[in-house]
């Protein structure tokens, strides 16, 4: 037997475990890409707008720190640059929770032991893991790159693009295979994966707003730390300008050195057991700790704070750039009406503030997802068996969950609010009045958060082991209809099912009191049921 016999049934059993989350991922990014295409086609639409929208993503600070540098004034390189943040987080963060997924948490969970006990080798589990994330990553960017050609884009650029962001999702792969091979538990892998892209995203924004501005004012060159980036590796591809192919001879290199490493440490530690021992906790438990709040409070903080690092240092940038929005957008009267669209409003910069305020919501909704799924992931893994078994009972345990979750989500909706009017009043003149404006405007935001913890809630109270897929689901229908509902004219209808939808676009519009009392009395209905399902059904499920 071989240290890879038993690779090809494990990628079978990979591929039956996820099959609705690849699914989502192979055939949700060329969905994306072509309707971020589409829109951007519209908004510029002939050669004159495309030269004014590179010269200001060339001298905006903002823009080169969040899109990265633009390769030329063609339709290609512009839709690149407003598509290629959102894709290229998407390709690295999916790639390295598949990998987390199939490798160390198969090892938390006890499942690596019992294949092991059958004809499986050593390198068999991630191998198969390896395989899969690659695959779903070369066909999805090979559907998206089907996708950009779909929509009027050259051939060789919409090759290239959707390469370098393929490219991304293989660079992550192989970092990913190293951190599954340091921690004991795959939210520690996770949790260092996702922290190697947050660097690679500062490492690259920093090359850009560093980078000089080319002759003729159109393109930027970027400095050094770009090019210690995988992020920055898929900007420097150049698709639809120069295009540099042999750029993306990078992330394969990543790949396979990260591959080296993971199989070098894979042999020299036992199955379960990291290259980080885990740390022995205290022999008596805080005082703190002994309740449903404390201990939620203790799993909930480090994820939150990672949120809020995340959440303030975006706000303060989004502030900033909102004293640019006149500048931006004053001949392009297209983007001014997508502006007042999402932002709810004829002032353009109240627009804009408003649109942001309303995506940091969409975003903060993932993270109230992410806290409430975990009472998923205790029942699966047995710890909720043993919690039930205490003086606890179901309601209260549930119900702090729920609180915990919210309270975060409403914690870190009031810091966007704060960050992002203190970004702007900085910019301009009164940092105090717009704090506190912005502050107010975010926490009207809350209804929705609160409709989005009761769909969780319910989902895990009737449908458990549907539970994490339909969540997440629900939360990317929300999206889609928030962010490119009103770009792509969708009904009224369709955009109504979103929570978001309803919320008043306060500081663009007057608040209204009874969109807010509907989607809390909504919310309240679905909690219910949630806790009311949860009580009655049984334990583990």
């Amino acid at each position: 037997m071989s240290a890879f016999t038993g690779t090809f049934r494990l990628v079978r059993l990979a591929l039956r475990r996820d099959r609705v989350r690849l699914a989502i991922w192979v055939l949700g990014t060329p969905l994306i890409g072509y309707a971020l295409a589409e829109s951007v086609a519209g908004l510029y639409p002939d050669q004159q707008t495309r030269i004014g929208y590179a010269e200001t993503a060339v001298t905006s600070v903002v823009a080169r720190a969040f899109n990265g540098p633009i390769a030329s004034i063609e339709l290609g390189a512009v839709v690149v640059t407003e598509s290629y943040l959102t894709l290229a987080l998407l390709a690295a963060l999916f790639s390295t929770f598949a990998v987390i997924r199939h490798t160390r948490q198969n090892e938390e969970t006890g499942r690596a032991e019992l294949l092991g006990a059958a004809a499986v080798g050593r390198y068999a589990l991630l191998t198969a893991a390896l395989v899969v994330v690659v695959a779903a990553n070369a066909l999805a960017a090979g559907l998206l790159a089907l996708a950009f050609v779909g929509a009027g884009l050259p051939v060789v650029g919409s090759v290239a693009a959707s390469a370098s962001i393929g490219g991304i999702g293989v660079a992550f792969t192989g970092v990913a295979a190293v951190t599954a091979q340091l921690t004991v538990t795959s939210r520690g892998g996770n949790a260092l994966a996702a922290a190697a892209v947050g660097v690679a995203f500062l490492l690259r924004a920093a090359g850009d707003v560093l980078g000089e501005r080319e002759a003729g004012g159109v393109r930027l060159e970027s400095a050094w730390p770009t090019w210690l980036s995988p992020l920055g590796w898929g900007t420097q591809v150049r698709a639809f300008g120069t295009e540099r192919l042999w750029v993306l001879a990078l992330p394969v290199a990543l790949l396979l050195a990260g591959v080296a490493v993971a199989f070098a440490l894979a042999e020299r530690r036992d199955v379960g057991a990291g290259l980080f021992a885990a740390r022995r906790g205290p022999a008596r438990a805080a005082a703190g700790l002994l309740s449903p709040a404390g201990l939620t409070w203790r799993l909930h903080r480090g994820s939150l704070a990672g949120w809020a690092v995340a959440v303030a240092v975006l706000g303060l940038c989004m502030g900033v750039a909102g004293n640019e929005v006149d500048a931006m957008i004053a001949e392009n009267p297209q983007t001014a009406e997508v502006i007042a669209a999402l932002g709810g409003g004829s002032e353009l910069v109240d627009a804009y503030l408003a649109a942001m305020l309303g995506l940091f919501a969409l975003t903060i909704g993932a993270y109230v997802v992410q806290a409430l799924l975990r009472t998923r992931n205790d029942e699966s893994d047995g710890v909720l068996e043993a919690l039930l078994a205490t003086a606890v009972g179901r309601t209260r345990w549930l119900g702090t969950q729920i609180l915990g979750a919210v309270l975060g989500g409403l914690t870190l909706m009031l810091l966007a609010g704060v960050t992002t009017g203190l970004g702007y009043g900085l910019a301009a003149g009164d940092p105090i009045g717009w704090t506190v404006e912005l502050a107010g405007a975010a926490l009207l935001r809350l209804p929705a958060l609160l409709v989005v913890a009761g769909v969780v809630t319910a989902l895990f109270g009737a449908l458990p082991r549907l539970s994490v897929a339909l969540s997440w689901t629900v939360l990317i229908v929300y999206l889609l209809l928030g962010q490119l509902g009103a770009v792509l004219d969708l009904p009224q209808a369709a955009l109504n099912l979103s929570p978001y939808t309803h919320i008043p676009s306060v500081p663009a519009a007057d608040p209204a009191v009874l969109p807010l009392l509907t989607l809390t009395v909504a919310a309240v209905v679905l909690l219910a049921a949630g806790l009311t399902t949860f009580r009655h059904r049984d334990t583990p499920r």
